[in-house]
């Protein structure tokens, strides 16, 4: 019996990239014809006619099964209601825009069936990308790794293959906060990464602004960190150690030379640095109290407002 292995994909005003989706994905399949597929396309609020095109694609291959969101609940959201779904041995995790090649699976299904369980996509280059995109990127990755030892593989994207066991853990984690990559990271499993060249997009615009980029990363920096929070007791324990010094400083002097002529532009400066720190630790409270924030409330991470393709 063969092998189902389940395809998942979010989109959002893909509409003019998804019938050369299909048509890629089609060919990716024929030449893995040892396994079964299905493709979970997540319709995530689009305001194009994203969804009817699905529909028609559904209709002429009933391979491919469509999920249609409340509303855009991001690319991470769309990618959660997709492996809610999935069925396969396996799950292929990729994104509508072909940036991310559906030959590239062949590859994925060869190291998962050596014994690997989560393969994952390494960018090696980004052509689409401006030098904003890029910079952030590298900063991202520098420093997540620095603050979390190193967890995210540099250069890690979303593009992997995950045995079923891997993205059913993945199913059980109920935390609002998510880094997708970080995620599959943080669980361990038996990983290795593969060198892609990332493509540029098929036809429309991407949706990877850097206001996006820089939000998700600093989600996933405090997601997955624990070191700026305790950087403000360190910063507190060697500023006390600094101000005693300097309060003994102070009292020896006046005690040998007296009271000196007051330093107002001095004084300014440190209620300035000082409010300047205290502000920045209040930043990083707020950060994480934020994040507590969304996961008490417990609200779900998508919402179903339609499907096609899948059994009743």
């Amino acid at each position: 019996m063969k092998k189902l292995i389940s395809v998942v994909i979010p989109a959002y005003n893909e509409s003019p990239v998804l019938d050369e989706l299909a048509r890629q994905l089609k060919a990716a399949f024929d030449e893995n014809k040892n396994y079964e597929f299905e493709v979970i396309i997540v319709e995530n609020g689009s305001q194009d006619d994203s969804f009817q095109k699905l529909l028609k694609i559904q209709q002429h291959d009933n391979r491919f099964k469509i999920l249609q969101l409340s509303r855009t609940f991001g690319a991470d959201g769309g990618i959660t209601a997709g492996l809610r779904y999935a069925k396969g041995e396996a799950a292929i995790i990729m994104c509508a825009d072909l940036q991310e090649p559906p030959s590239l699976i062949s590859q994925f299904i060869k190291k998962w069936e050596e014994g690997y369980e989560n393969v994952y996509g390494i960018v090696k280059s980004r052509p689409d990308s401006g030098f904003l995109r890029r910079l952030n990127s590298k900063l991202f990755y520098f420093i997540i790794n620095s603050l979390t030892g190193k967890l995210i593989p540099k250069n890690a994207s979303d593009f992997r293959l995950i045995d079923k066991k891997v993205y059913q853990a993945f199913n059980e984690m109920g935390e609002r906060n998510r880094l997708i990559r970080g995620m599959f990271a943080w669980m361990g499993f038996k990983s290795i990464g593969i060198e892609f060249e990332r493509s540029k997009r098929f036809a429309g615009e991407s949706h990877a602004h850097s206001s996006w980029v820089l939000s998700l990363g600093i989600k996933g920096i405090f997601a997955f960190s624990y070191l700026p929070i305790a950087f403000i007791s360190i910063f507190g324990f060697i500023l006390s150690g600094i101000s005693l010094i300097s309060l003994l400083y102070t009292v020896i002097k006046v005690l040998v030379k007296g009271v000196p002529f007051p330093g107002y532009g001095t004084l300014v400066s440190l209620i300035l640095l000082m409010f300047g720190f205290l502000f920045l630790i209040l930043g990083v409270l707020g950060q994480y109290m934020a994040q507590i924030y969304e996961e008490v409330k417990l609200r779900p991470n998508f919402i179903v407002k339609a499907q096609a393709g899948f059994d009743k």
